[in-house]
């Protein structure tokens, strides 16, 4: 899972204790429609037709949704995802609406301005937006028009749901990489500020392990090969063993994501959830509610390749502050971030819109 399909899965997950059913449509390249049984809810799937500036037609979707609507006291979206904007109002849902705002459209400018006006009447049209924390909401233009309807509701996650690594596999991963490293994780994607990581890891000798996958994934292989960086390690998509298994050895959490698509950032989260220092960017969104600079890690400006080559060799060379930073980062975790409080606040919301 990605990190809004793991902030969807929690949601349900936890919702389903509070006598909350969900359903959860998305869609899939598979050839075969399918629904799923998880834990505590239902996952539909509708094959994907065609995808446009990274958003997913399908016409069998239309059709699922309009038979979940009817049954459903609630419709509950994550935004952006255009194609359901038409979808909503073809299937006129009458319902109370819930939309999660995960994040701005940033790089689709062009795009954007033929679906503006779907936008803003299908943002209009939803009962109640939440934004994932009180910094997206404060920077982001679009979610200013409608303050008068938007909650905050940071993203959560339940660390008792994540799997346990054994000693050997450990073990395992500490005679490749080592005792000490920097960690990055997440779907290899342009702006999550990779290819500026690189540039900051010339010149020094920290080891890098990079777990993901994604489309710039050769980009960012031969810009490593081509700057000659042989202690930075690309491990590709990795098991949630193996994940867990860097998570606890890594010295640090890196996460340079340097433009406003990152909206918040469940990998740097996990990292304050296991007690890691981190490294991120100030971009005015949820990476800085998670991350406080010189408290829970450093924060250095988007881009900036030196800048966070210091941050790098600041942790590194403070061993007991980086410790500081890390305890303080769970200590975060757990009064902020947990996925308890998370879907408290989602049931809280979603019995008021049903008085």
């Amino acid at each position: 899972m990605g990190g809004i399909e793991q902030v969807i899965h929690q949601i349900a997950t936890g919702c389903s204790k509070f006598g909350v059913k969900t359903d959860v449509l998305s869609l899939t390249t598979q050839q075969v429609e399918r629904t799923t049984a998880m834990d505590g809810y239902l996952a539909h799937r509708a094959r994907m037709d065609v995808q446009i500036a990274s958003t997913g037609f399908s016409v069998s979707a239309l059709f699922h949704f309009a038979q979940l609507v009817k049954k459903a006291d609630i419709v509950h979206y994550h935004f952006p995802w255009p194609f359901m904007d038409l979808v909503h109002f073809a299937v006129r849902v009458k319902q109370p609406t819930v939309l999660t705002y995960h994040s701005d459209i940033i790089r689709q400018k062009n795009w954007l301005k033929l679906y503006r006006p779907l936008k803003s009447i299908f943002l209009g049209d939803i009962t109640r937006i939440v934004a994932t924390s009180p910094n997206y909401l404060e920077t982001s233009a679009v979610l200013g028009k409608y303050k008068h309807k938007v909650s905050v509701i940071p993203i959560g996650l339940d660390k008792s749901s994540y799997l346990h690594s054994s000693s050997q596999r450990m073990e395992n991963w500490r005679k490749t990489i080592g005792d000490k490293f920097f960690l990055f994780i997440g779907v290899l994607r342009y702006y999550k500020g990779l290819h500026i990581l690189l540039e900051a890891a010339q010149g020094t000798n920290y080891p890098i392990v990079i777990v993901g996958a994604g489309p710039i994934e050769y980009e960012l292989k031969s810009q490593a090969k081509k700057l000659g960086l042989i202690n930075v390690h690309f491990v590709g998509y990795l098991s949630d063993f193996d994940k867990d298994a860097l998570l606890t050895l890594c010295y640090a959490v890196l996460f340079p994501s340097h433009l406003r698509s990152e909206a918040f950032g469940v990998s740097l989260l996990e990292g304050a959830m296991y007690g890691k220092p981190m490294i991120s960017s100030e971009i005015g969104t949820g990476t800085t509610y998670i991350n406080i600079g010189k408290e829970t890690g450093l924060v250095v400006p988007p881009g900036d390749a030196t800048a966070l080559r210091h941050a790098m060799r600041c942790l590194w060379e403070n061993p007991a502050m980086a410790t500081a930073m890390g305890i303080r980062a769970e200590e975060r975790y757990w009064r902020y971030f947990t996925a308890n409080q998370m879907v408290n606040s989602y049931v809280d919301l979603y019995r008021c819109l049903l008085k």
